[in-house]
């Protein structure tokens, strides 16, 4: 077949690449940690590390090296005035370069690749073309094209990405790098700072993208999570093996895996709930009573607030204290969030006061009220801090406090 066939020169770009992957290896292959080191213990952890690499750099025959392609219209970071000519990149689970350094396959994660999962026709994100690729195997037998550009093109569901999806699933979980939707790459490329509730239905792919924002924490994060490690947590070993082959096939090798039952294993365990016990601790219920528990700690204020500043005392009235707890309950939200928002709803009723007084106070004198004494020990005594070990521990000791919460449920 000519190479003047679209579908030979992509399998021409696919062996080409798998040759670079190849050298790249080799590369690695030949180093002589001797050369570096003569430290016995250096040696040790930069042959792990070497190990490591081989292993990252692994030319898997049943999983695509690449399976997409994006075709920019502008050089990426070009000024567009300039004309600058697109440029073309191969969108695959790992980097490969050539001899000369030149990227044959761009790495899933990278900034240059986002767009081959969130770009379209209303926002093209400056690609004007975007190929897919279809494998039996490892043998590269399909593409599909979508013009992102081309307005008189009708936007279609792609063939090759509805294949994909709908592949049955059988035997160990594989990854979804290849169609990941823009709702999950949102969550995928989310930041590190937080945390992040996957939720959804049963197979819907919860756990996949779970996975998927590891690897993308460890390419985007990858010296400070070095430091302190990655671990992923199952219920039990069944599952752990069911999802253990898919951060490898993404080039992530050092992500430990562990059970529940592995990181409380150390502790004593000194008696076991009988069955009733136990059925009514996993109750759907105990939600609420934990709720109702948390919440008993409020306390309705008698007595207002004075905070001095300089001169001024400003007081803020018991009853309008009271408003402002009861909007708070009233909106439903999480304890500790309440919590923090109550010294600024306080600061905030000092402000109305000095505004009115012909102050002009600042975001700068609010937080700084926040923070007053007077308005701390405020909020210890209407909204205190709640322990989470404390409170469980006395509902489950306690049986008159859980008959108090549980009423009803």
């Amino acid at each position: 077949m000519s190479l003047d066939d679209p579908l030979s020169r992509e399998r021409a770009h696919l062996t080409s690449s798998r040759a670079a992957l190849r050298a790249m290896r080799e590369d690695v292959e030949s180093l002589d940690i001797a050369d570096v080191t003569a430290n016995w213990v250096n040696a040790a952890v930069l042959q792990r590390q070497i190990d490591d690499r081989i292993k990252a750099l692994a030319d898997l025959s049943h999983t695509p090296l690449f399976f997409g392609r994006l075709d920019y219209l502008h050089a990426p970071g070009a000024d567009r005035a300039e004309g600058a000519e697109g440029e073309r990149f191969y969108i695959g689970r790992r980097h490969v370069h050539d001899a000369v350094g030149d990227p044959m396959v761009i790495d899933w994660r990278a900034p240059v690749s986002q767009p081959f999962y969130r770009a379209s026709k209303k926002d093209p994100m400056d690609v004007g073309l975007r190929r897919r690729f279809g494998y039996t195997g490892g043998d590269l037998t399909a593409y599909e094209d979508e013009r992102l550009s081309d307005p008189a093109e009708a936007e279609v569901v792609s063939a090759l990405l509805q294949a994909e999806i709908e592949r049955p699933r059988v035997g160990p979980m594989r990854d979804i790098v290849a169609t990941i939707q823009p709702e999950q790459d949102e969550i995928v490329r989310s930041g590190l700072s937080g945390s992040v509730c996957v939720q959804g239905g049963p197979g819907t792919g919860k756990t996949a993208v779970g996975l998927h924002r590891v690897a993308y924490l460890l390419y985007a994060h990858r010296e400070r999570l070095a430091r302190t490690g990655t671990l992923v947590i199952g219920p039990n070993r069944s599952f752990l093996h069911y999802i253990e082959q898919v951060l490898p096939a993404l080039g992530e090798l050092e992500v430990k895996q562990a059970t529940v039952d592995d990181l409380v294993g150390h502790v004593e365990v000194r008696g076991a709930d009988a069955a009733d016990a136990a059925v009514i601790k996993g109750d759907a219920r105990m939600a609420e009573v934990l709720r109702r528990a948390v919440r008993s700690h409020i306390t309705l204020p008698v007595e207002p607030v004075v905070v001095v500043r300089g001169s001024r005392r400003w007081r803020v009235p018991a009853y309008e204290l009271e408003e402002i707890v009861r909007e708070l309950m009233g909106r439903d939200m999480r304890y500790g969030a309440a919590r923090d928002a109550l010294p600024q709803r306080i600061a905030h009723a000092v402000l109305v006061q000095m505004e009115r007084s012909g102050e002009a106070p600042d975001d700068r004198v609010q937080d700084s009220v926040a923070r007053n004494a007077a308005v701390k020990a405020a909020v210890k005594v209407l909204w205190p801090a709640v322990d989470p070990a404390k409170l469980v521990l006395r509902l489950l000791s306690d049986a008159e406090f859980l008959a108090e919460h549980a009423e009803g449920v």
